[in-house]
């Protein structure tokens, strides 16, 4: 049997890089850290605001998904409070309440990019991947359908209400029943 002599110290690998994943929904939670896992990040979950506030206390992270809306916290307080603790963190937020001003807010708070849920652990780490705005983008998308509208100004208006069904059909001038109809027809 022949031996290879030593050149030294065996090569070691890079360390995984790190993934803070700030969800409320404890299932979607451990469904991304399992699937990130896989792919070689180290990841820690939280699942408010100031959990994950002390996670980033305790740790460097060079990568976060964030949701939105954290139970009564904004996700918007977190995206701050890790751009201001480490700037370098890449930041993803996620959401099932996609809007114009909170995608701005997020984006001017620290925030690398901004996806609407459904979105999966391929997007997301694509937008990881994604340092810079793609200017080949084109500016004319297709254009909004007046239902699509509607759909996300009831959705605005539930969040605001905390998903009060009555409170949100006052306030948008619906008969509780109606509102009813036309969220079952289209899922939250």
């Amino acid at each position: 049997m022949t031996t290879l002599p030593e050149d030294g110290p065996a090569p070691t690998e890079p360390p995984a890089p790190s993934l803070l994943i700030v969800e409320d929904d404890p299932a979607f939670s451990r469904t991304l850290a399992r699937s990130f896992e896989r792919r070689g990040y180290r990841v820690a979950c939280a699942a408010s605001a100031q959990e994950a506030a002390e996670l980033a206390r305790a740790d460097h992270f060079a990568y976060a998904v964030v949701d939105l809306k954290l139970g009564t916290d904004s996700g918007l307080t977190v995206v701050q409070d890790l751009h201001e603790h480490d700037p370098d963190t890449h930041i993803v937020v996620l959401t099932g309440f996609a809007s114009i001003a909170t995608a701005v807010e997020a984006i001017k708070l620290g925030a690398s990019h901004y996806l609407a849920k459904p979105s999966n652990s391929d997007d997301i780490e694509a937008a990881f991947a994604s340092k810079q705005g793609d200017a080949s983008i084109p500016v004319e998308g297709r254009k909004t359908s007046i239902k699509t509208l509607e759909w996300e100004y009831i959705h605005q208006t539930l969040v605001e209400c905390d998903f009060n069904i009555s409170e949100a059909a006052r306030r948008l001038g619906l008969h509780r029943r109606t509102l009813a109809r036309k969220l079952e027809k289209r899922r939250l």
